[in-house]
């Protein structure tokens, strides 16, 4: 039982200075291979060529209709604006508090940099620039569909740019439902009643 116990432990000492043996060790001779198939697979790599198909290129295109996963967008007003050749009229989506807020944090984010966190278009670049951002609360505006709006913010127009893939499709229309809420805001002191004008700052 001893001498089975001395051997065990020499037989582990000789594996652990093997291997530590091999640590940090170059060489030009061909490693041992356990499992060559690991190593090299019966594969192609991305932009290889082929001889297997008649166009010689390893990569293929997908099929015609593919659609990622989680990526079939079937409701063409929801994601492009437009339904029927028009602009949809009102935001698809339900306005609620939830909404408005995170309308207001994406308009925050992304639109007052030009057109200020009023809408007015007196943000920070509009101030640097040679161009003027479009005032939200000009009656132009406010005459606008709410699919107008949805598709200057995905294809941009004039200076603005697409802001399509920085914005996702529902955060757009929460953006528009936040800058109806903003256009509803606008007034002068001769909207306020008399008796509640001292109290307004």
């Amino acid at each position: 039982m001893r001498i089975r116990s001395i051997l065990r432990a020499g037989a582990l000492a000789a594996a652990a200075a093997i291997l530590a043996g091999c640590a940090g060790q170059t060489t030009r001779n061909t490693p041992i291979e356990v499992f060559p198939d690991m190593d090299r697979q019966p594969k192609y790599r991305p932009q290889r060529p082929s001889e297997f198909f008649a166009d010689g290129r390893a990569s293929r295109a997908p099929v015609a209709g593919t659609v990622a996963r989680g990526q079939l967008k079937l409701d063409d007003a929801f994601y492009t604006g437009v339904a029927g050749n028009q602009y949809v009229g009102r935001n698809p989506l339900p306005i609620n508090s939830e909404l408005l807020k995170l309308g207001q944090t994406r308009f925050n984010t992304f639109c007052s940099p030009c057109h200020d966190r009023t809408g007015q278009g007196k943000g920070i670049v509009g101030q640097r620039a040679m161009w003027l951002p479009t005032n939200l609360q000009e009656d132009r505006v406010r005459q606008m569909n709410d699919g107008e709006i949805f598709t200057i913010i995905t294809e941009g127009r004039r200076s603005m740019p697409s802001y399509r893939f920085q914005i996702a499709g529902r955060d757009r229309w929460a953006i528009i439902a936040y800058v109806r809420a903003l256009q509803r805001t606008t007034g002068s002191l001769d909207d306020v009643p008399r008796e509640l004008r001292a109290g307004v700052r």
